[in-house]
Order: C-alpha cells, then structure tokens, then sequence
C-alpha cells in the first residue's frame, strides 16, 4: 500500500512547503519501514502467520490469540510472503558463496548448541588440572541426547575484575593455547563442534594493538575453533569474515542477535532466535530468506521450554541448550529433556530435506490448533508438526492425495496407510497435549532401505508419551565450603585486631548483573534452604582475629621462602613479580595475582584461615549497619583514586589510607584490592565471594564485573583453575578465632 501511496503521490504536484511538504516528508520517512507489499510484515526475525495480517490494537492484549491458521487463507499467505522474499533478495543483493562453500555445510545440521562456562565443573577437574569433555558430552547423552556444537564462554561476568581483555582470558584457561587445541580435538572427536565468543563491548581493559576482528580471528585459528558466537552482535560485521578469511582456519560466525540488516544473512551462516510466542507460529525471517541459514532458538530463562522447541521444530531449525547461565544453573526438565532428544533425533535424521528452498509453513492440517510446516525434497517430503493446545488430539490429522506413495509416522515410527477420502486420503494419528509429530512421504520408487533404523529408534523413543515425565523446574542447591577453625598463633596478635563477640544483623545482596532475583543464584548461607540474591540473618558472633590489613607482598614471600610452595598450575602466578620477587617499592602493597588455593595455603602456613564473610562484614560495618567502614558517606580520602585506564597501574600500600578505618580500626577494607572470603559449590559450579572491590573501574561497558564498595553489597566470582581465577586487583586477609 505505501508503494502505491508514494507513486501517486508522486504522479502529481506536490507543494514543497506547507502541510504538503510534512506529508511527503512523513510518507519519505516512513518509506524504508514499508518499502514492500507484505500483509505480514516481519518482526523482528519472525514473519507472522496466516490468522495474523492485522494484528489486533495492543490494548487488546491477547483477546484474539484463538484465532488460527484454520481461519485463513494459507495460499494468499505463501503468495505475498514468497513476492515478498524475492524482492527482499534482490534489494539486499544477496549471494548464496558462503552457505555453498564445503568446509561450512557442517552449520546446516548444527541442532543443538549448549552455551557452556568454562566453570562448568562437568567440563574441567582443577584437582587433575584437565580437561574432562567426555564426562561432559556424557552427560549431555544421558539426558537429552547429546548435541551438535558447543559454545564455550570463558569470558563474561568475571571480564574487567582486572584489565585483561577477551583474548587475555582465552589463553589464562588451564594449559594455555596447546591445552585448548587438544581439548577441542577431543570434541571433534564427538562430532562436536567448538565455539568461542567476540564482545564487540570490551573495550575498557587492556588495549590489544589491533583490530577485534583480526585479534578473534587469528585467536580461533591458533585454537582450531569451528566458530564465534558474536555476544551483543546485531550481525558480525563483514570485517570479521574477510579476517577470518585471511587466516588458514577460517570459521563460521553466528551473531547472537539477528543481523539488523538482512544484507548480514550472506555472511553469518548461523544465529540465534530470541522470539515471540503465540498461539500460532510464527515463520523465521531468515530461515525463510535462507533455508541453510541455522538458527538456535535461545530463550536462557525459560523454566518451560515447550514454546521454544515447538517454534524451532516447526521451522525445522536448531535450539540453544543453555543451562549454566553464567554460573546459575537452570536445567532443562525431563519432560523438555526427552522432547528434546526426540526433535534433534528427527531434525538429524532429515537434515537435508530441512533446507529445502520449497519449504512450505502452515501447511494444511484438518484439526484446530494443530501446525505443519511441509520440506519437499528429492522424493521425500517431510511434514514438522506441532500441537499448541493443551488437550491431546486424536484421529484423523492430514489430507494426502493417493497417488502411489508411502507414508510413515516418523515420531512414532511406524508407516501409516491413508484411508480414502472423496478421491483423497486421510492420514490419522496421535498428537498429545503441547506435543509434536512428524510425518514422510516417500515417492514410489525413491530409496527407503535407510529409513527402517529410524522408524525403529523412534518407536523406542516414543514408547512413553512425553505426559510421563516429570515438567516441574527445581533449583540446584549449594554448599559452603567448610573452613577448619584455627586459633590465632602466638606472635600475630599484633598484627591482627581482635573483633569482640556480639549480636549481628548480617545483611547482603549478590550484585550480579543478571539473573533478577531467582531462587537459585547468587550463594546458599548454611542457614538457608536455597540459593538467592538477597540474605538476612540476626545472629550472634564470637570473638575472632582478623589482619589488621591485607596481606602484603612482603609477607607473601616471607611465606614462598619460609614453606617453598610452589603451586602446581603456576601461570599467572605472581604475575606481576619478577626473578622470584616482588618490584621495588610494593613491599607493603597487597599482594594480587594468587588464587584462592594459594590464599589458603598461606593462611595454613601462618597458622590462620581465610574469614568467613559475615565476619569480614562485621570487622568492616560493626553493628550500627553502616555503608562504608568509616560510616555513612562516600569519602574519597579514604580509598585510593579510581583507575579507569586500560592499564593496571598497582594497588596503593595498604596502610595509606588510615581514615578508612572501621569500627574496630580494621584497615585497608574497601577500595583498594578484592579480598577472598567463603566458596560456595553445587554440582556445575564453583563461586568465591569476593569483598570490598577494587581501585580499578574499566570503562565503556555495563557488562564488566561489579564494584561492591557499599558494605552490604557482594561479588560472585566463578572459578575454575587457578590459572585463571587469579587476578591482579585480587588478594586476600587472614583470620583466626579466638578461642
């Protein structure tokens, strides 16, 4: 209608002032929104269906969500939005190179896709310091039925703690470079294929020299990665493929928002979908503009997942199976689990005939609320089904026409003979309540000898209606790492306060990023019966000693030559001494880049443990609840400056800053170095809870680690390998008890 608007209104004079003017320029303006004849016009990447050519007013909410396909015209519907495919097309000049070449057909059969953390504990054992990919791919088998790619996060929320950068943190995994070549090969050895993250946001730590798309692709080569999930990417730009190009390892990439252009379809042969759901499904833009285009529906929070993988299968395309969501663990039910391994199974077995260029949604189906997307191929046609109501749906399903072929039920595994319908026939068969289904059709005289090992795979599978299995979401429960009491040894009294016992109103809240307030994040007091953001507890403290101040560089070697430790997974240790010592002058610094592991093992040495976190609370805030140690107001005197440059410049000595003393003339609490407190462990993670941030505030992004300055805040910092978890504002103080 716009087009035809424009061009009538350009048939005609049109003043260039006045009332004239404002509505050309208006029509002008609004032109690129509706350049094409569509009566459904996508949104976002999804193309609605037929019953949805005028959406009803907003205010209406969900009043007309029972229409359906039923209702419409489903040829008018494949008319406008196949016009309307082809124009989009050609005005994006599209070329097909990149889905052609033969090193990335692999990405046309990449289903499922969990998006895992580097701290997944199923994935690496620090106490053997390996890689433990089998014991992950196992259990991936187990439940759901295993997966086609993974994306390994080793990035995001620790990123900015200290100044190293994306790449940094790549090789600060266990074992360097080398490690993770290995570790990759033993996923291809799986049939799994790797990736790896870009975040076009760092750009607060440390400066790498040269372009991201250079730097990410030259990483990936040296790795041996498949590919890049492109983190807050709207479309990775071309710059990345031609980058990735230049390199003898060129890899695929996969933005995870959709392009903001259509023209980004040519060279992103992947992406994920974060959708919409209605009663109806909707068609994926891309995927219609490219059938070999994969997408991975992502919907990381969702505790039901049925929209998800009913949206997915209907489109014939991949899902993301994201459950350790930056370290809170959110599992896939059985329910969706087992429904899960059934669609993967069948998108697996008909790959092909899923990037069918013929592909038809809405595909005529007999009873309401039931939907077929049709994949017509070279004597097959496959027919992905859906029911989106929450009642069973029995009899019959499907108009066929009787013309020589046969038919089988491949969700249930069995062939199905039509049963004559006025000149046509009738397919009948079982959908349950929020169910799916799966229909081919094979040409007479095409293959069938592959398809008997499927049908009998899926009858197996099938066996037990997915109603069977359990839908109900639980949280992972956590345990605090216990900590052996230890009594202050003689001599260290005068360098530690001693805390006198007392009543205490313990009052914190996690400071992640994300998450909201579920049940299942943050940390799992002993007293508490899940995990949370926010915690509360009036409780009653004894009497404790606690280091007057961090500890020191000097005091840190004093331990190295008095013990001869040596940590087993010594990269990054000390990171910033050299020749066995610390610089000139940082004697009486905090000292950084240790783990928790060898911050334990100096407390061992010395006699003492590291504090409970409610007794740092305590040392810092005594009982009046203030927000800082030296009271209720911000008080610049009594941190160290702010660091917002690319570069660590060192914490300050830790007794610079005397009026930032707390109640009990605790010292060197807020501001300067993170301190380590308790460990908090569930069965896929490993979190320190750290204490007072840091000097320095990397800039330019929301997405790096939080300061906690205010005394009832907190950082959750994953951990992995010391390798890694060691850090360069990070340090630690001691404590002991008292009696």
């Amino acid at each position: 209608m716009m087009n035809r608007l424009m061009r009538a209104m350009t048939s005609r004079r049109v003043s260039r002032t006045g009332a004239g003017c404002v509505v050309a320029v208006a029509l002008l303006a609004a032109s690129p929104v509706a350049a094409q004849d569509t009566g459904f016009q996508p949104s976002g990447s999804q193309i609605p269906g037929p019953a949805h050519a005028t959406p009803p007013p907003s205010w209406m909410g969900e009043m007309f969500e029972w229409r359906s396909a039923a209702q419409a015209d489903r040829a008018a519907y494949l008319r406008d939005i196949r016009r309307w495919r082809t124009e989009e097309l050609l005005r994006i000049g599209y070329t097909d190179e990149q889905y052609r070449r033969p090193e990335f057909l692999w990405t046309q059969r990449n289903f499922v896709q969990p998006q895992m953390m580097v701290e997944e504990r199923y994935f690496y054992d620090p106490a053997a310091g390996k890689y433990t990919v089998d014991r992950y791919l196992d259990d991936l088998d187990k439940r759901y039925g295993g997966i086609d790619s993974v994306l390994i996060w080793p990035v995001y929320p620790n990123i900015g703690i200290d100044n190293r950068n994306q790449w940094d943190l790549h090789r600060d995994l266990p074992g360097g470079i080398p490690a993770l070549r290995e570790m990759v090969a033993d996923f291809h050895r799986r049939n799994v294929r790797v990736f790896f993250p870009a975040m076009p946001w760092d750009m607060g730590t440390r400066d790498p020299g040269r372009p991201h798309a250079q730097m990410t692709a030259e990483l990936m080569a040296e790795i041996g990665a498949d590919g890049v999930n492109g983190d807050t990417f709207s479309g990775l730009p071309q710059l990345f493929r031609t980058a990735s190009d230049a390199t003898s390892h060129p890899v695929i990439f996969e933005p995870e928002l959709w392009p903001a252009s259509d023209e980004g379809l040519i060279w992103n042969n992947q992406s994920w979908g974060y959708w919409k759901y209605s009663f109806e499904p909707t068609v994926s833009k891309l995927k219609w503009l490219e059938p070999r285009h994969l997408i991975n529906v992502c919907n990381r929070w969702a505790r039901n997942k049925t929209d998800d993988l009913q949206f997915a299968f209907f489109n014939g395309v991949g899902y993301e199976s994201w459950e350790n969501i930056w370290g809170i663990w959110n599992q896939i039910t059985p329910r969706d689990a087992e429904a899960l391994r059934r669609v993967a199974t069948v998108e697996r077995s008909f790959a092909p005939l899923l990037v069918s260029r013929d592909w038809e949604p809405f595909s005529p189906m007999l009873q309401y609320g039931i939907f077929a997307s049709k994949f017509p191929g070279q004597g097959r046609t496959l027919w992905t089904i859906v029911n989106r109501n929450e009642y069973s749906v029995h009899g019959e399903q499907m108009a066929v026409p009787m013309n020589g072929r046969k038919y089988y039920d491949v969700w249930h595994g069995v062939e199905l003979k039509p049963a004559p319908d006025r000149g046509d026939g009738v397919l009948s068969f079982d959908m349950e309540a929020y169910g799916f289904g799966a229909i081919l059709a094979v040409d007479p005289g095409a293959p069938q000898a592959d398809l008997q090992p499927i049908l009998d795979k899926m009858k197996q599978l099938t066996g037990a209606p997915l109603s069977d299995y359990p839908n109900e979401w639980r949280f992972l429960p956590q345990r605090m790492v216990e900590v052996q009491p230890a009594k202050v040894p003689p001599g260290a009294q005068d360098k530690m306060v001693k805390v006198p016992s007392g009543d205490f109103v313990f009052r914190v809240t996690g400071v992640e990023i994300e998450g909201s307030n579920w049940v299942g994040m943050d940390v799992q007091y002993p007293w508490e019966d899940a995990p949370r953001r926010g915690h509360w507890k009036r409780m009653s403290i004894s009497a404790f000693y606690i280091d007057k101040y961090p500890v020191t560089n000097a005091e840190f070697k004093a331990f190295l030559d008095g013990s001869g430790y040596r940590p087993k997974d010594s990269h990054n240790f000390l990171k910033d001494w050299s020749n066995g010592t610390y610089p000139a002058g940082w004697a009486k610094r905090p000292v950084t880049w240790v783990s928790i592991e060898d911050a334990r093992a100096y407390a061992t040495w010395a006699g003492k443990r590291l504090p409970h976190e409610w007794e740092w609370q305590y040392a810092a805030q005594g009982a009046d609840g203030r927000l800082y140690p030296w009271g209720n107001d911000w008080d610049p005197a009594a941190v160290p400056a702010t660091d917002k440059g690319r570069d660590l410049r060192g914490p300050d000595e830790v007794d610079a800053h005397p009026s930032g003393a707390s109640p009990f003339g605790v010292m060197d609490l807020v501001g300067n170095v993170w301190q380590y407190t308790d460990e908090y462990v569930d069965e896929h993670t490993r979190a320190a809870v750290l204490r007072g941030g840091s000097y320095y505030q990397p800039q330019g992004s929301l997405w790096y680690f939080p300061q906690t300055y205010k005394l009832d805040q907190h950082g959750k910092y994953l951990l992995m390998a010391p390798s890694k978890d060691r850090a360069g504002t990070l340090g630690f103080r001691c404590a002991a008890d008292a009696q």
